[in-house]
């Protein structure tokens, strides 16, 4: 079996956009995947298929959460191999000292990482920026809110990419390195 983790787009932010996680897990194992845990209240679930593709998983819990619930939220799906390869290439874990002031932006499809990082404006200090091939990771030690960057950041992510900070991140990977009980 494969393990991976859906992210949900802006939900129970607000009183817009609200997916209950146990509504999210029962969901999830109506469409037949198992070993189904969530994190958090924001929209994360890690969940075992024999299939392969993210793309095809994330457009299927797209489409039930639609469907079933009521509301269009873009999803997001991650391999627990990009993940990890995600952990490994983040070269800003090391620099930042608050693990919620780092960023981490997650598209469907790796290639727009490049279309969105070249929309970026310069970084400024205190705040770094780095591209990598399977995310964008941008270290405000100021605080998100604080920071032109991230803001820029958020305002051109577009629908199919979500972010999280580095804390839950790093909680979503544990996560999918332990085997489903």
């Amino acid at each position: 079996m494969n393990r991976f983790v859906a992210l949900l787009r802006g939900v129970n932010v607000g009183r817009a956009k609200r997916v209950p996680m146990a509504d999210f897990r029962e969901l999830l194992a109506t469409l037949g995947y198992s070993g189904i845990q969530t994190l958090l209240n924001s929209g994360n679930a890690i969940f075992e298929s024999n299939g392969r593709s993210t793309t095809v998983h994330a457009n299927r819990i797209q489409a039930a959460i639609a469907e079933t619930l009521g509301i269009e939220v873009p999803v997001v799906v991650k391999s627990s191999k990009e993940i990890a390869a995600l952990e490994a290439e983040n070269r800003l874990a090391t620099v930042a000292t608050d693990p919620s002031r780092l960023l981490i932006a997650f598209t469907r499809d790796t290639t727009a990482l490049q279309a969105v990082a070249a929309l970026l404006p310069p970084a400024q200090a205190p705040d770094q920026v780095v591209l990598g091939e399977q995310a964008i990771y941008l270290w405000c030690p100021d605080g998100i809110l604080e920071s032109r960057l991230a803001k820029a950041l958020l305002g051109k992510l577009g629908p199919t990419a979500t972010t999280r900070n580095w804390a839950t991140v790093t909680k979503i990977a544990a996560l999918l390195r332990q085997t489903a009980g």
